[in-house]
Formats: structure tokens, sequence, C-alpha cells
């Protein structure tokens, strides 16, 4: 048995970073890698989605060249040189992630399932590792959903549907939540026909009414097809073709046929096969391990962090994760999840920015709201870029003045929102931003209409 001060068990945006940093510290660490370095983000997530996703937007802009006075040839894609690029880039972050680990001497590199077979002992490859030191960060994986025949396809997720070689001809997708609504774009501007299906009332669920439905009609009039209210009952194929019956509040049974399906259902936990039970870990009803709010699980001396715990399942979530579980080991400083602000991005076009509590949250919670809202158009910069769908939205607690949360639909959404997140983390009241000089024209310039928007509930 090899004894080591940690043990980490998987390599993403948690893991990683940890295992560097507490071996630059002088701990003797094993990391556990099932396939490969850098999880999720780098292999099938952020870095290959988001380089697939700049292709998709020069198609976009080449067709729409002529808007802008610019005239060019027939605008064709070559998907398999979309993938090489991804690839390419891919192969590139992976391959630092490989030589980093490769020069720390106090780091071990397992490749193979770590599994507990005892409270601080993990086992891989058969052969047994011990530690008072051990971390989770396995991650997460696409949700299959029990859908009659669905066993019976060859259907599409995250992770292989960026390794086709051919542009689908009718994309179905059973979702529209983020990775449905980015994926379903992007392959619409490959050349795509793309069907949404989606079980909510309006796209992105968890947001704000009025911000999905500024997305669904810039999606719509890119000539997306979106379902809403519909639950696949049954999948089937047909020659060539996928055929998906589905169920729509008040409407009869319809088949939505196409050539390929790509299911964005949600993520279930990497946790099934860890041997938790042995380690005394214990996981929530949907599988997501158990932590306290400085990440630690049930078992003395193990914690969890990334995806595999639950909550907003982000890389730089996970990320964080490592900052709190570093700065408590080395540091003493005792952060915890609580003490955070979760920013978030969607990569569409419009791209969603979004921090802090949505309209519907902080009303649930009882907060007494001013309200400021203004659509794209009324800014300066969006007009001169011919970007106008889409809004902006700040949330206020009108008792303190405070920012609780904000959602900017536009061009650079994802950019902009963090501006007022920096507000938010000072604590101080949304009226710092009313007067302040911005330069024009930029985007962030729309914030002096944004504020001079903000009403009281009632106030007209």
């Amino acid at each position: 048995m090899k004894q080591y001060d940690a043990i980490i068990i998987g390599s993403g945006q948690g893991g990683g970073p940890l295992a560097q940093n507490l071996a630059e510290q002088g701990w003797k660490v094993a990391l556990i890698e099932k396939e490969y370095l850098g999880g999720t983000c780098i292999n099938y997530g952020c870095t290959p989605t988001k380089t697939m996703i700049a292709s998709a937007r020069i198609a976009h802009y080449a067709r729409r060249a002529p808007d802008f006075g610019v005239h060019t040839g027939e605008v064709a894609v070559n998907l398999g040189e979309v993938v090489a690029r991804k690839n390419k880039i891919v192969t590139e972050w992976r391959g630092s992630q490989e030589q980093r680990v490769q020069q720390q001497i106090n780091l071990d590199l397992y490749y193979g399932v770590g599994r507990f077979t005892a409270p601080h002992t993990v086992e891989v490859n058969g052969q047994s590792l011990k530690s008072e030191h051990i971390f989770i960060n396995t991650g997460a994986r696409p949700r299959i959903p029990d859908i009659p025949g669905i066993s019976q396809i060859d259907y599409l997720t995250n992770r292989n549907i960026m390794d086709l070689q051919e542009v689908p001809a009718h994309l179905i997708i059973i979702g529209g939540g983020y990775i449905g609504l980015e994926f379903g774009q992007m392959f619409l501007r490959f050349g795509s026909r793309v069907s949404i299906i989606h079980h909510g009332s309006h796209l992105l669920s968890r947001e704000d009414e009025d911000v999905a439905t500024a997305l669904q009609e810039a999606l719509l009039g890119e000539g997306m097809k979106i379902h809403l209210n519909a639950e696949p009952v049954r999948i089937a194929r047909s020659g060539d073709e996928v055929q998906v019956t589905i169920s729509s509040t008040g409407s009869k049974e319809e088949i939505v046929t196409g050539t390929h399906l790509l299911i964005a259902t949600g993520r279930v936990p990497n946790s099934d096969n860890l041997g938790l039970e042995n380690a005394g870990v214990e996981t929530d009803e949907r599988d997501f391990i158990k932590v306290n709010e400085r990440l630690e699980t049930t078992a003395p001396g193990v914690w969890a962090i990334g995806d595999v715990k639950g909550g907003p399942a982000f890389t730089h979530i996970s990320y964080d994760d490592f900052l709190i579980v570093y700065d408590a080991l080395i540091h003493s400083r005792q952060r915890t999840i609580h003490d955070r602000l979760v920013p978030y991005a969607v990569y569409t076009d419009p791209e969603l920015g979004r921090v802090g509590l949505t309209e519907k949250e902080a009303r649930k919670a009882g907060y007494r709201l001013k309200i400021g809202k203004i659509p794209m158009n009324w800014v300066a910069r969006a007009l001169e870029r011919d970007e106008t769908a889409g809004l902006m939205k700040v949330v206020i607690d009108a008792d303190t003045e405070r920012i609780l949360g904000a959602a900017i639909l536009g061009p650079e959404g994802g950019e902009l929102v963090q501006i007022l997140m920096t507000v938010m983390m000072a604590d101080a009241p949304w009226t710092l931003l009313r007067k302040a000089v911005y330069i024009h024209p930029t985007l962030a310039e729309g914030f002096f209409a944004l504020f001079d928007s903000v009403k009281e509930e009632g106030e007209v």
C-alpha cells in the first residue's frame, strides 16, 4: 500500500489545479484520472463547444455580410475542418496539462478508475493508495431519459455530437436548456434544420420568462423550430429518419421527424462507481455527493468538488471549489460556498450573462423590488453592430438599494454582467453606476438607459 498526503480522484478544473498546487507546497499527491486530463471542460465542454460555436458564428456573419455592404461568394461549412480545428485546440490544452503533471516531482499520475475500499483507502488498477486527505472531482455525464425506443437508436450527446463529420440535415434536440440551445443554434448556423423539444412553458426554465422569450424570438428568427410544453413519449427509427412522438399540453400527439437526435436533458453525477459506501460518503436522492458549506463530505477527511456534489455546474465553480479547499488547508481561510456570487453565461447569440437572483427567485424570497429593463435596441453600440436582439435587466432590493441579480441578453452579455457583479461584490448601491462615465459608444453605455428605467413595483 502506498501512502500519500493527498489523493485526488478526477483531474477536472477543481482536481487538476488542486493536485498541482498541493504538490508545489511539498505534499506527496496521487492524481487518478479515468480518461483524459482536464476533465469535461477541456475535453467535452467549454473548450471544444466554444471553439465550434466560433466557427458557427463566422458562418452566420458571412451569410449576413450583404446586410453590411460586404459581398462574398456562397458560404459553405466543412464540418470535418471545423472538428479538426476543435480537436487541435483541445489536444494543445490537454497536452499542456499533461506536461505540467509530468514536470511535477511530487505528483504521481494514475490512469484508471479510483474506487474506495475503506475510509481512507482508494484502489486503482489493483494498487491500494492511502491518505488522510482524499478529494473527489469526478464530474457528471449526460442524463439519458427513459423514453420507449431510445435504446434502439444511435442518439447523440454533448460528447459525440462534436465528432460528426457531416452536417445533419435535421437535428432534433430533446431539452431546451443551456446545452440544447448552444448546440441547436450552432448546428442551425452550420446549415442543419433544428427542432427543439422542451417540457417547459418557456426555454431555459430556470430563467425569467421575459429573458427566455427574448432569446426564443431570436432563435425563431433564425429558423429554429421550438416545441414547448412537449414531452417525448416514443422514439423510433424509420429508414434513415428518427421519429420522436411528442405529447403537448392541450394537443394531440405529434411526430417530429429528423435525421439525428441529440439528448440534452441534464446531467447525472459520476458517483456510482466510486465505492462511496466503503468510505462512509453519503449521496442525496439524485446521487450527488452530500457536502457541507466547506465541501467536506459525510466522511472525515474526504471532500467533493465540482459537478459531482451538485449545485451550479460550471467550470468556474469547480475552480472556485478548489480555491475554497486549498485556502482552508494551506492558508486557514474559512471561506464557504455561501460567500460567493455565481455568474454564468449561455453562449447563444444573443449571449445571456446572468448573476444573482432572477426576478422570480427574488419575489419568491419576499423582497420588495425595483426592476430596470430595456431592450438592446436602445443601446447605440448594439444598433451600430446590428445586434439588437435581447434585453438588459436588473433586479434591485428596494429596501437596501442593492442589486440582487441581473440578466444581460445581448452581444457580450457574459462580459457585461460581470460589471454589475462587481458592484454586488462591493455591497454598493445600484446608484453608484447610475451617473458613471461610460465610454461612447460601448455596450456598457447601455447601463445609462438601464438604470434610468429602474422603477419600484407599482410605480409608473
